[in-house]
């Protein structure tokens, strides 16, 4: 599948939508592909799994904008083939909507959801100025590009994503603590909608390398992403905090803020951090 823009009427389809395209084979059934470029050591980003998932959701729901997402990693997906995508609604309410979803290859299942749905340009109730602040960072340009070289590995989606890490995160071991933030966006410059926080939610690299550098392989095991607000365009901050680490299990915490300081997302995350081979 092309991995590059291609043309619509009058306009130019995002790399990213291109590569998260879906279509549909039942009332709940979805076929899509799992594009080589968003892989990390030929393994296929957990976000840009849930990117895929996502495009098959929204051709089933009325409410447009995921609320919370959590998905089970079962094993790894397959880079450069197809895939299946199930939809299950469980219920559809005025305010709400809930879904199942697993992604399947080659008879396997790789990935399973289960998200609630609503329109976040309409208020559901009380509003109160109750929020986590903005961490204080330099701008993009004064921030280091993300390349496989800092890590030792390839890194395919760095030529879909800019991502950008604060000057002390930047080397693996450098920062002390276990913490890793930077900015990102799409390299084509696509609008940030609330699908992609999704994505940006698990492209940065494993907040543990801050502080033990490279040790290994950092799989996810959970991954549950609260969407807060509709992003505005632009540049994405993003900081992501290892809360707990034990016996080779860890649980991180992450958060992402648009250009107007505004958190659009809250993430919580359980891995696993493997030694090298």
């Amino acid at each position: 599948m092309s991995t590059t823009p291609v043309q619509g009427k009058g306009a130019t389809v995002a790399v990213f939508d291109v590569d998260t395209r879906v279509e549909r084979v039942s009332d709940s059934s979805f076929t899509g592909f799992v594009d080589k470029g968003w892989s990390i050591s030929g393994n296929p980003n957990g976000g840009y799994l849930l990117s895929l998932i996502s495009s098959a959701i929204a051709e089933v729901l009325p409410h447009p904008d995921p609320l919370t997402f959590t998905a089970h990693y079962l094993r790894p997906g397959a880079e450069g083939k197809p895939c299946e995508i199930e939809v299950d609604v469980v219920r559809t309410g005025r305010t709400l909507s809930t879904v199942r979803a697993r992604l399947v290859q080659e008879g396997k299942a790789r990935v399973e959801v289960i998200a609630a749905y609503a329109d976040l340009s309409v208020s559901a109730g009380v509003h109160a100025n109750i929020t986590e602040p903005a961490p204080d960072m330099p701008p993009p340009e004064e921030c280091i590009p993300r390349t496989g070289d800092l890590q030792g590995i390839d890194i395919a989606m760095t030529k879909k994503l800019d991502v950008r890490l604060h000057p002390d995160h930047a080397i693996p071991g450098g920062a002390g603590v276990p913490e890793v933030s930077g900015w990102i966006r799409f390299t084509d410059d696509r609008p940030i909608d609330t699908r992609a926080l999704l994505l940006f939610c698990d492209t940065f690299p494993p907040s543990p390398f801050g502080q033990l550098g490279i040790v290994g392989w950092v799989p996810t095991i959970e991954l549950t992403v609260h969407v807060r607000r509709r992003p505005s365009s632009g540049w994405i901050k993003g900081r992501f905090i290892t809360d707990d680490l034990e016996q080779g299990r860890m649980i991180e915490s992450g958060a992402l803020w648009d250009q107007d300081n505004h958190l659009v997302a809250i993430s919580r995350q359980v891995g696993l951090v493997l030694n090298q081979t």
